[in-house]
C-alpha cells in the first residue's frame, strides 16, 4: 500500500507540473505580444503607448529571458503565487480562492446528483426483466450525454422558472438557486455514469460466480445488488473521478447561463479579456482539482479489490 500511494503521489505531482508548463508555453510563448494585449483590453493595440507596454512588462516580468520568466513563476506557483490580476488588479489566488466555494458547492451538488441518478438508472436497466423498461432506461444515457449543456439550462429556465415559477432562474441566494444549476450540470455527468456502470453490471453478471451463486441458492436480489455490485462498482468509480473536470468545465457555461458567481464566471471573463495570469491559475487550480479527485478515488478503488495495491499476492503468499 505504501508504494501504490507513493506512485500515485509521484504522478500528481508530475500532472500538476505539467499543466502549469504546457499552460506557460500556451499563453506565454504564443506568436504575438501578450502584454499589448492585455493592457488593451482586448482592444485595438495601437491606443497603448509604448511607455504603457514597457512597464506591463515589467512589472509582469516579460522583460525577462523565457527560461528566466518560467522559473520564477514556477517559484512563485510552488509558494500559491500566480501573481497578479491584469483586470482587477488582485492576487490571482485570493481572486479564485474567494470565487470557490460557490463552484464547490454548485460542483459537488452536480457530481452527488449525476452519481445517485446515473447509479440508479443502470442498477434499474440490469436488473428490470421488462425488455421495453430496459431499452427505454438504456436509451437515456445517450439523450443525456448529446443534450448541450446551455441548451439544457435555458430549456429548465423556460420551464421551471419563467413558465412554472417554482425556482429562481438566476444568482446564488438560498439552496433553491442551486437547484436548476446542479441538475444542469448533472446531465451530461449522470450520462456517463450510467453508461459505463451498466456496461459493467452486464460484465459483472456474466461472470461464472453468479451462476454458481444462483446455484447455491442464492436469491437474484442478493447476487445483483451484492456480489455483482461490488465488482462492477470500480469502472464507474473511477469515470466518476476523471468527470471532476468535466464539471470545472461545464461550471462555466452552467454559472454564465444563470448569472451565478463562482470560478466558472472568473474563467469566462478572464479568457475574454485575456487576462493571462488568471487564466494560467485556473488552469493549475483545475489540474489541482482534477488530482485531488482521482487521488481520493486511488484510495477508495483498493478497498473494492485489494489485488490492485498487489494485496492479493501477499494474502497467498502468507
Amino acid at each position: 500500500m505504501p508504494r501504490y500511494l507513493v506512485q500515485r503521489l509521484l504522478q500528481a505531482v508530475f500532472v500538476l507540473w505539467a499543466a502549469f508548463t504546457t499552460s506557460f508555453v500556451v499563453l506565454y510563448l504564443l506568436p504575438g505580444d501578450p502584454v499589448s494585449i492585455m493592457a488593451s483590453g482586448g482592444g485595438d493595440t495601437n491606443d497603448v503607448s509604448p511607455e504603457q507596454i514597457a512597464e506591463l512588462k515589467r512589472v509582469y516580468g516579460f522583460d525577462k529571458p523565457l527560461v528566466e520568466q518560467y522559473g520564477d513563476r514556477l517559484w512563485h506557483a510552488l509558494r500559491g503565487d500566480f501573481g497578479i490580476s491584469v483586470q482587477s488588479g488582485d492576487p490571482v489566488t485570493r481572486l479564485i480562492s474567494g470565487q470557490l466555494p460557490a463552484t464547490l458547492q454548485l460542483t459537488s451538488a452536480a457530481l452527488l446528483l449525476a452519481t445517485v441518478v446515473g447509479a440508479g438508472v443502470a442498477l434499474a436497466a440490469t436488473y428490470t426483466r421488462r425488455r421495453w423498461l430496459r431499452q427505454a432506461l438504456l436509451s437515456l444515457p445517450a439523450l443525456g450525454v448529446s443534450a448541450p449543456t446551455f441548451w439544457v439550462g435555458l430549456i429548465l429556465v423556460q420551464l421551471v422558472s419563467f413558465r412554472w415559477g417554482l425556482l429562481p432562474a438566476i444568482g446564488n441566494e438560498g439552496f433553491g438557486s442551486l437547484i436548476l444549476p446542479a441538475v444542469t450540470l448533472a446531465v451530461p455527468t449522470s450520462a456517463v455514469i450510467a453508461q459505463v456502470f451498466a456496461r459493467s453490471l452486464r460484465t459483472a453478471l456474466a461472470e461464472p460466480y453468479v451462476e454458481t451463486a444462483l446455484a447455491k441458492g442464492a436469491s437474484r436480489r442478493r447476487v445483483h445488488f451484492g456480489h455483482a455490485l461490488r465488482n462492477a462498482a470500480i469502472p464507474p468509480l473511477t469515470v466518476a473521478g476523471m468527470l471532476v473536470g468535466n464539471l470545472l468545465a461545464g461550471s462555466v457555461i452552467v454559472e454564465t447561463v444563470f448569472s451565478r458567481t463562482g470560478v466558472g464566471r472568473v474563467t469566462a471573463t478572464a479568457v475574454t479579456a485575456q487576462d493571462l495570469p488568471v487564466v494560467q491559475g485556473l488552469v493549475v487550480f483545475g489540474a489541482l482539482a482534477f488530482v485531488l479527485a482521482n487521488l481520493a478515488v486511488d484510495l477508495i478503488v483498493p478497498l473494492l479489490d485489494p489485488r490492485i495495491t498487489g494485496g492479493a499476492a501477499t494474502a497467498v503468499s502468507r
